[in-house]
């Protein structure tokens, strides 16, 4: 009966009997005869741990897959080959949604250890499968567990899955990819599902000839099977973690090249969009290039493919060989991509290949350490992308990338970049901006600390030393921190640095030794961000550090609690008017001081912002920079610049500096040339109008309008509506001209309205400048012909960047009956694809008009959004976030607490929904300490 049904199910699944060869790896000896499965009854489950047992280790996977894309499911077979440890009749392993259909197990020889089928177990809260070997298996011994299994491709975006997409005939395909990190290879097969077992894999996929298998290694050999269909058996990968395992089927093109030391670069998208492939063939080759010289480490693969997946939720997925990412994220249409597009494919495949060394060839041992992966290749985005493609000018977004992690950790709900996580939930969670933002942020305040030599020394060290194996934290440190030894032979002596240069853990830093350990776990293993006050004090400089909050204020009762055990081991930098000289001092206690001598004028204290810290200036120390700022801004850098502008509005939320005193500071702005500096000031005062649209406080909102129009006219004005120009240059057209829009400047809108004029004339076939093409959109989106014009457009475009522009400009309607349709749409999944309801939902919250519409639409549809997109995932965290940010009242918050009440066992098991009442009450309390002064501070100006 069980052979007949597993027959019968792998029939449903449209397998056929054939004649494949015996030989084939994933299939066992046939018992001598059919046997009935021992029974489960007297069982229970030998396992109550979220994390497996460690005495099994997994050495080889045998996997083979048969996906049906008509009956839109697959079956399989797995062997894999285990080394156990300790004496135990159980293997527990991880499997979830899986039909397991027959479970036998094997000797070193491939013997059959039983002659009956073996029971299985299953503990679905752990997403865990036992199976019972009635005969011991021997501690020290290798042995085989044989798995068929089947299922349904999944319609999410876990696990193996289906995605589609539609030709310009109408017609719709099919195809089959996998995503699954952290958690999800267990969705496709039966396995060991956590990253520290680390295994080979010989993976084979039966196909119909229309389509392309790929998987993580090169085709080795491609078998015609007696009914047709073809088995592409794949190379044996390197030893890698499950999550990393990645197979498609599909029917794509590609472009290909080979990079200078061999390897053959392949990027591979739906037919019709093979012409946006281009750019990130060349760019994935560069940087490719680029990761083995600086690494020192030959990427160690013959391959490397870029795959865009129409359905994809995250931005982009590492599996080693095979990287799969959103469209928007690899494709580049010259027509129609901006040049903010640019430099965001550019960075993310940088993102993505600096995972081939951080994350694949070595990889964290728990999740708790994820920013090991995550940080590490936030950073490199930087590095890499400003060696290969220095015009990007991407070290401009550095300073967002550190402003957006200070943001998350100046909040109470932040967390260590080192956590605990142990269910998936939790896991998914660390996906966030405190392991990618503030991890690169922290590995950047390092590199400059160490040097770019004994970094870049350290993290090969740490690499080599780690290869195809895992590391915690501390093994980093070690590296950084450890000298080569005379027997370690590197094959480039460039990379190792001498015992005169560094000792063991020590560092000479100003003329002190600080214990890099030490100073590290600071900022790895607290929560916060560090503020540093500084006192001018005759010719000393006293400094003074605490906790960073937005929430709190020192005058709270709960303060001293919040602050208690707090303490940063600081590299402190700074620059004065009397020498062009960075000076460094180590800051490892609350209060210190520095002497920097009486004829000093002004201080710049964390040179560049090169310090994940912020800085508070006491006495006259904001007054003398801002009179700095009049009368020669340029005596700073454009870095100091801009750090001393986000300061200083941070300061003003938490209620230590006054809002005029910060305004007075980007007075100076009429003078700036420099796009950073600039778009930071402009974009603090376009945040305050937001907040008090949202609010409908007319007079404020009105005199703040005129006042930025007023203010920054010249720098308007000048601005082409073209896509001429530097990418910096670019990005502040774009940016400016979509701020004048949205304020109602006339000048904007009557050429926004002109060009949108000029592109409906052309039945949409015109092609706008792509830095101009959402503002122009927007402008003519608050029309009825001109929305269902490009609600028509968006169904029919080829470019997903193109449609993301359009998407944003639907949703800026004020017609929420439009926004209402939007929503829709968004759950229908068919026009607007689900993968994208997650923006299109805070892209309408984002809209004054919509902001509460969008939050009703989370609270009715919560647990359908749940079921899309699973509860840890960002995009609920974006859902979440993206709703809940426009608020600014009590009654805002109560009625957000009520909610996040009501789905308590959800909410629970979510670190987010303390980060949105934590920036809910963080607007409230910006309103009460600042409105009155931006209104007083507005009517002088107006006046």
């Amino acid at each position: 009966m069980v052979r007949f049904l597993v027959l019968a199910l792998l029939s449903l699944a449209g397998v056929t009997q054939t004649s494949a060869s015996p030989t084939q790896a994933s299939e066992p000896p046939n018992p001598t005869e059919e046997q009935p499965p021992l029974g489960t009854g007297s069982l229970s489950f030998p396992w109550s741990h979220l994390r497996l047992p460690g005495y099994i280790v997994p050495l080889h996977y045998h996997l083979l897959l048969h996906p049906n894309l008509t009956m839109l499911s697959y079956s399989g077979t797995v062997r894999i080959e285990l080394q156990v440890q300790n004496n135990t009749n159980w293997v527990v392993l991880h499997s979830k949604g899986l039909r397991i259909t027959t479970a036998t197990m094997l000797d070193q020889n491939l013997a059959h250890l039983s002659d009956k089928v073996l029971p299985v177990l299953h503990n679905p809260t752990h997403e865990q499968t036992a199976i019972f070997s009635p005969r011991v298996l021997s501690g020290g011994q290798k042995y085989f567990l044989f798995l068929e299994f089947g299922a349904e491709l999944g319609e999410g975006f876990y696990g193996f899955y289906r995605s589609t997409y539609r030709t310009s005939s109408g017609e719709t395909r099919n195809l089959a990819s996998t995503h699954f990190e952290p958690t999800s290879a267990r969705m496709a097969f039966p396995c060991f599902d956590e990253p520290s077992f680390k295994a080979n894999y010989s993976i084979s996929i039966r196909r119909s000839r229309a389509h392309t298998a790929l998987s993580n290694m090169p085709v080795e050999q491609t078998v015609v099977l007696d009914d047709g269909l073809m088995e592409d058996r794949f190379a044996v990968s390197v030893r890698m973690s499950s999550y990393l395992v990645a197979f498609i089927v599909c029917d794509f093109r590609s472009v290909s090249a080979t990079t200078a030391s061999g390897v053959k670069v392949s990027v591979y998208a739906a037919p019709e969009k093979w012409q946006q492939t281009h750019y990130a063939l060349k760019a994935a080759v560069k940087l490719l290039e680029f990761y083995e010289k600086y690494f020192n480490i030959k990427y160690p693969l013959p391959k490397q493919d870029l795959v865009a997946i129409p359905d994809f939720q995250a931005g982009a997925m590492e599996n080693w060989g095979l990287i799969t990412f959103r469209e928007t994220s690899l494709l580049f249409d010259p027509a129609t991509s901006s040049g903010s597009d640019r430099v965001w494919v550019t960075m993310v495949i940088a993102h993505e290949l600096a995972h081939q060394w951080f994350g694949n060839l070595v990889t964290m041992q728990w999740w708790n350490d994820i920013w090991l992966n995550e940080g590490f290749a936030r950073y490199m985005e930087y590095i890499s992308v400003n060696a290969t493609y220095p015009k990007l000018r991407v070290e401009d977004y550095l300073v967002d990338t550190c402003f957006a992690a200070i943001g998350r950790d100046s909040l109470n709900s932040s967390r260590p970049i080192s956590s605990a996580a142990e269910s998936p939930t939790q896991i998914e969670e660390m996906f966030d901006t405190v392991s990618y933002d503030k991890g690169a942020c922290v590995l950047h305040m390092l590199r400059h600390y160490l040097t770019d030599q004994v970094f870049q020394s350290g993290i090969v060290r740490y690499l080599r030393r780690y290869s195809y194996s895992n590391a915690h934290n501390q093994d980093l440190w070690d590296s950084l921190a450890n000298t080569c030894s005379e027997e370690e032979e590197f094959s480039s002596g460039e990379h190792c640095y001498s015992s005169r240069q560094a000792a063991k853990n020590a560092y000479l830093y100003a003329g002190e030794h600080l214990d890099l350990t030490s100073m590290m776990n600071t900022w790895t293993l607290q929560t916060g961000v560090p503020l540093v006050t500084v006192t001018r004090q005759g010719s000393h400089l006293l400094l003074k550090q605490e906790r960073f909050l937005r929430t709190a204020h020192p005058s709270d009762p709960t303060w001293p609690s919040l602050q208690q055990g707090f303490l940063w081991h600081i590299p402190l930098t700074y620059r004065t008017d009397t020498s062009t000289s960075i000076h460094r001092h180590p800051m490892t206690t609350l209060t210190d001081s520095v002497e920097v001598g009486e004829e000093v004028g002004w201080v710049k204290v964390n040179v560049d912002m090169a310090g994940y810290y912020l800085v508070h200036y006491d006495g006259s120390g904001w007054d003398d920079l801002i009179q700095l700022l009049k009368d020669n801004h340029t005596a700073l850098t454009f870095m100091d610049r801009t750090h001393l502008i986000h300061n200083a509005f941070q300061l003003t939320t938490a209620g230590r500096l006054s809002l005029d005193k910060a305004l007075d500071l980007i007075g100076y702005l009429r003078s700036e040339s420099h796009t950073v500096p600039l778009l930071e000031g402009l974009g603090y005062l376009e945040a305050f109008y937001r907040i008090v649209e949202r609010r409908d406080i007319p007079d404020v909102t009105q005199n703040l309008r005129k006042y930025i129009l007023w203010y920054f006219r010249d720098v308007i004005d000048r601005q082409t509506w073209s896509d001429k120009g530097s990418v910096s240059e670019r990005r502040l057209r774009s940016e400016l001209l979509s701020l004048a829009c949205h304020l109602g400047d006339l000048p904007c809108l009557k050429q926004a309205q002109r060009s949108f004029t000029h592109w409906l004339d052309s039945n949409s076939t015109l092609n706008l400048p792509a830095d101009m093409a959402e503002t122009v959109y927007s402008v003519g989106a608050q029309e009825d012909t001109g929305w269902a014009s490009l609600l028509q457009t968006y169904t029919h475009s080829l470019s997903e960047t193109h449609k993301r522009k359009i998407l944003s400009a639907l949703a800026s309607s004020r017609d929420t009956n439009k926004l209402t349709r939007l929503l829709e749409l968004g759950l229908e999944g068919e026009v607007i694809r689900t993968q994208d309801l997650d923006s299109l939902i805070a892209m309408v919250a984002r809209n004054p008009k919509g902001h509460h519409l969008a939050w009703s639409y989370v609270q009715k549809y919560w647990s359908t959004l749940v079921d899309k997109f699973q509860l840890g995932s960002f995009s609920i965290r974006n859902i979440i976030i993206g709703t809940t940010a426009q608020f600014s009242s009590t009654e805002e918050l109560t009625e957000v607490r009520v909610f996040f009440e009501s789905i308590h066992e959800q909410a629970s098991q979510l670190r987010v929904t303390e980060v949105a009442m934590d920036n809910i009450q963080k607007n409230i309390l910006w309103l009460q300490r600042n409105l009155g002064t931006l209104r007083s501070w507005l009517d002088q100006q107006i006046d």
